[in-house]
């Protein structure tokens, strides 16, 4: 069997790159999708989603080499689920609301 997701959206901060001890380069970086629309009553709604990506070896240098803070991306990749609960992250906001977040490799 075989996941792709492909998501389009703007950073969220800037590339941080680290090295595996074997060497191999790992870039993590978040990245929010938007989606706005009308409901019912004509009310402007909006939604935001985030993503956690981590690209490896190449492709993280040049990620790094070149995405900065609000640059717009393209990423394919497979969701990694959270390996505690079998989907996405699931976090306490300040405000007390829970939020998700899911990654992607």
């Amino acid at each position: 069997m075989y996941q792709k997701i492909t998501i389009v959206g703007n950073l969220g901060s800037d590339p941080e790159m680290r090295y595996m001890p074997d060497g191999t380069a790992v870039t993590n970086f978040s990245v929010a999708t938007n989606r706005k629309w009308s409901d019912g009553h004509g009310n402007q709604q909006e939604e935001v989603t985030w993503f956690r990506v981590s690209a490896w070896g190449r492709n993280a240098e040049n990620c790094n080499q070149y995405l900065a803070k609000g640059s717009k991306v393209l990423v394919e990749g497979r969701i990694k689920p959270d390996p505690v609960t079998g989907g996405p992250k699931t976090f306490l906001r300040q405000d007390g609301t829970v939020g998700a977040s899911y990654e992607i490799q």
